[in-house]
C-alpha cells in the first residue's frame, strides 16, 4: 500500500482533497538492486518491480488491508501548521485524511467506497460528482503502489531526467479515460522520488508535483515521511511519524453527518 499506504499514493489525490478543502492551494534513502544499464531505458514494469522490492517487496505489500499515518502538515509560505491523519483500507478501497489547524478546525476529505466529499470551517460540506467522484475512486486504490497494469490502457518509460535534484527514470501512466500521470523513480535506489498529477477539482484542473523523501521502515515495509507537494507555487510538507497497520477502527471511513445530509 502507499501512502497508501495512504502516504504514498495517495500523496496526489489527498494533496487535491486538502486543495479543495480550503478553497486555496495548502501548501536518506535505502539501498535497493544494481541500477539498470545507463546506455538503455529499462521498461516500465522493471522500474515498479524495482521499487516495489526496494520497499519490502510484493508479498509484504499485499499483507495489509488498512492503515493508519499520523504526523505533521505545514504551509510554509502562510505559516500555517497543523497536525494530519491519513487512513486508507480495501476491501472495498477507502481513503480518510484530516487536518486540524489551531484558529481554524478541522479540514477533512474521504471516499468511502462510493462516495467522495470534504469538509472545511472555509467550504462547509461538498460531495465530489462526476469527474472528480471517478478520480477519488482510482486513487483510492489501496495496492496501487503495485501500479496494477489491468488499472491502465498503458505503462511507459518516458526517459532518464533530473527530478528535484536527482536522476530518475520518468514512467508515464495513462488511465482507461486517457488522462495520464507521470511517476519519477531515482536511478541510483530504485525508490519512487515523486510524481506529477493532474486532477478535476471545482476549482478546475490542477497539476500537483510532489516529491516524496526520507524514507523509513514501519514494519515490513519503506515509507518516505517527508511528502512535499506543489500546486500553483504553494507548497505544503506532510511529515509522517507513526505508521500503523491493519488496527482501522469499523465506521473510520463514514462520512460525517453533514456530508450524509447531502447524500441522496
Amino acid at each position: 500500500m502507499s501512502l497508501k499506504l495512504p502516504l504514498r499514493r495517495a500523496a496526489a489525490a489527498l494533496a487535491t482533497a486538502v486543495l479543495v478543502a480550503v478553497t486555496i492551494p495548502l501548501g536518506a534513502q535505502a539501498p535497493a538492486d544494481k541500477a539498470p544499464a545507463a546506455d538503455a531505458l529499462p521498461p516500465a514494469r522493471e522500474i515498479i518491480d524495482r521499487h516495489v522490492k526496494a520497499i519490502g517487496g510484493r508479498e509484504a505489500v499485499l499483507a495489509h488491508v488498512s492503515t493508519h499515518a499520523t504526523g505533521t502538515f505545514a504551509v510554509a509560505a502562510s505559516g500555517m501548521a497543523g497536525t494530519v491523519e491519513i487512513y486508507g483500507a480495501s476491501k472495498p478501497d477507502r481513503t480518510l485524511l484530516r487536518i486540524t489547524i489551531p484558529g481554524l478546525g478541522q479540514i477533512a476529505s474521504g471516499f468511502d467506497g462510493s462516495h467522495g466529499w470534504s469538509t472545511s470551517p472555509l467550504t462547509g460540506p461538498m460531495l465530489q460528482e462526476g469527474k472528480e467522484l471517478e478520480q477519488s475512486k482510482f486513487d483510492a486504490d489501496f495496492y496501487g503502489e503495485l501500479r496494477d497494469p489491468a488499472r491502465f490502457a498503458s505503462i511507459s518509460t518516458v526517459e532518464k531526467a533530473p527530478f528535484e535534484g536527482r536522476p530518475c527514470y520518468k514512467v508515464r501512466l495513462v488511465r482507461k479515460d486517457g488522462t495520464e500521470d507521470f511517476d519519477y523513480y531515482d536511478a541510483a535506489t530504485g525508490l519512487k522520488a515523486g510524481s506529477v498529477n493532474t486532477r478535476e477539482t471545482p476549482m478546475g484542473t490542477v497539476t500537483i508535483t510532489s516529491t516524496e523523501t526520507d524514507y523509513r521502515k514501519f514494519g515490513k515495509l519503506l515509507m518516505p515521511t517527508t511528502i512535499k507537494q506543489r500546486t500553483m507555487a504553494i507548497e505544503q510538507t506532510v511529515t509522517i511519524s507513526t505508521v500503523e497497520y491493519d488496527n482501522v477502527p469499523p465506521g473510520t471511513f463514514d462520512p460525517p453527518a453533514e456530508i450524509k445530509a447531502l447524500i441522496k
